[in-house]
């Protein structure tokens, strides 16, 4: 009998089906984030007890949660991520595919809960969170680790659940905080209020940060470390609106000194660019996902393009605007992609990594604290500081209000088409509607949340109710 409801309760929970069928990915021992690593265990035991029986194995494990963050989850920089579908349910670009199609339904703002990139946005998400889980689990069991080995794989895997978790609640709000891979307590999980699921998050990395390396020991930064720690607190901060706690985090960051913002934005997407505190390394050989969707050669675009509107809001001598679009045209008609990662071909070896957190976010998180917190002189310093680096002179807002709405167009400027920064931006700062209703005719207020994927819901009644709208 026990079997049965055992068995019923795995039915109940599409997203643990999915993430079940997935974590045999975890005893993949040749990811490209560990090529070289040779353990000399079979893969029937990887899932199990003896992965945690060696740091080397444990590290494998985890090495694959990277790769999976990497190929398929929001942050995958392809069609499927944040960047694209975030930015053409926003204000940042254009689509030149199919309508009626799931991708066309993001920018139509017509998305429904059977939208099956919503589903992938959900799926990916728990399905690493699940990962993570099982190496907190297992490192907790663990009987051969020392303390030395553990702390630091403990430390990320708890970043990488934290930051799983924090686009999932940017993107549905009210979500499930899982923090165990079990299944009786999985399958009836409800949704925990977004502020609270923040305020774990924050609790989590409080915990996690201490555990870390001052530095991610490949000197690529491409795992996380105590910096990637601190700038996800910053960006938990600042969505949470603790304006003096995000101004500190940040400025643990900024003045650290191993990160800085160059004097110029023609390396800034380099994978050795001294800004980057955090990137996802591709296979070896391959750049980036993002290089692939977003750079066309022939007019018209076969995906998205960069709004016309968006491309002329910069500023005539923004350094951003020349290094950053490119331009194609077919003699008639001219059309703009996002040109920050140069390459869309594989090249002798990976020159291009795709970026997850730099410093100019931090200064700019930053500047929004301390305008909020009424340090104006300090916002305007901060903001200036990007600007400098873009080639433009020091910002003329001086009130309160103007330098809010001046780092909020140096952030779009900044970040446009990474990881649905400005999508997040405007949903946070309640701007989503006064900006899109005047360009998107099918927007409504309640688009700020996504729906809940209508497989979840069907599978776990406790997901109820459906976000507003839907």
């Amino acid at each position: 009998m026990m079997k049965n409801n055992t068995k019923n309760n795995k039915c109940r929970f599409a997203f643990l089906r999915k993430m079940c069928a997935l974590w045999p990915l975890m005893a993949l021992l040749f990811c490209s984030c560990e090529k070289n690593l040779d353990v000399g265990l079979p893969e029937s035991q990887l899932t199990g007890a003896a992965v945690f029986e060696d740091v080397a194995t444990a590290r494998a494990a985890l090495a694959q949660v990277y790769a999976q963050l990497r190929d398929n989850s929001p942050v995958n920089g392809g069609p499927s991520g944040l960047g694209v579908l975030m930015g053409l349910y926003a204000d940042e670009l254009n689509y030149y595919g199919a309508p009626v199609g799931p991708v066309g339904q993001f920018y139509n703002h017509t998305v429904l809960p059977t939208n099956v990139q919503l589903s992938s946005f959900w799926n990916s998400s728990y399905s690493l969170i699940y990962g993570c889980n099982a190496i907190l689990e297992g490192l907790e069991k663990s009987t051969n680790l020392s303390v030395d080995d553990i702390e630091p794989l403990k430390g990320e895997a708890l970043v990488l659940r934290s930051f799983a978790h924090f686009n999932l609640a940017r993107l549905f709000g009210d979500i499930p905080y899982i923090t165990t891979t079990d299944y009786v307590v999985n399958s009836t999980v409800s949704r925990l209020a977004k502020q609270q699921a923040l305020q774990n998050l924050i609790t989590d990395i409080i915990e996690a940060r201490p555990l870390l390396p001052e530095e991610d020991f490949t000197g690529e930064h491409i795992y996380v470390d105590r910096a990637v720690a601190t700038a996800l607190l910053a960006k938990l901060y600042l969505e949470t609106e603790q304006w003096q706690m995000a101004a500190d985090a940040a400025s643990l960051l900024i003045e650290n000194g191993s990160y800085l913002l160059g004097d110029n934005v023609e390396g800034v997407f380099l994978n050795n660019s001294l800004a980057t505190i955090w990137q996802l390394k591709p296979r070896e050989g391959n750049n980036t996902a993002e290089g692939q969707a977003f750079i066309f050669e022939f007019g018209p675009p076969p995906f998205v393009a960069l709004r016309p509107e968006f491309v002329n809001d910069f500023e005539p001598a923004d350094a951003r605007r020349e290094f950053w679009i490119g331009e194609v045209t077919d003699g008639s008609e001219t059309w703009y992609y996002p040109n920050k990662y140069k390459l869309n071909s594989p090249t002798d070896s990976s020159e291009e990594y795709s970026i997850v957190m730099r410093l100019a976010e931090i200064y700019l998180i930053r500047a929004e604290s301390r305008a909020q917190l009424g340090s104006l002189s300090g916002a305007q310093s901060d903001l200036n500081a990007v600007r400098q680096r873009a080639n433009l002179p020091p910002t003329t807002a001086s009130s309160q209000e103007a330098l809010l709405d001046a780092i909020a167009t140096e952030t779009l400027h900044e970040f446009f088409t990474e990881q649905g920064t400005r999508w997040f931006n405007l949903v946070r700062t309640s701007k989503a509607s006064e900006t899109l209703q005047p360009i998107k005719p099918a927007w409504q207020p309640t688009d700020v949340l996504l729906p809940v994927p209508q497989a979840e819901l069907l599978a776990n009644p406790n997901l109820q109710p459906q976000n507003p709208g839907y």
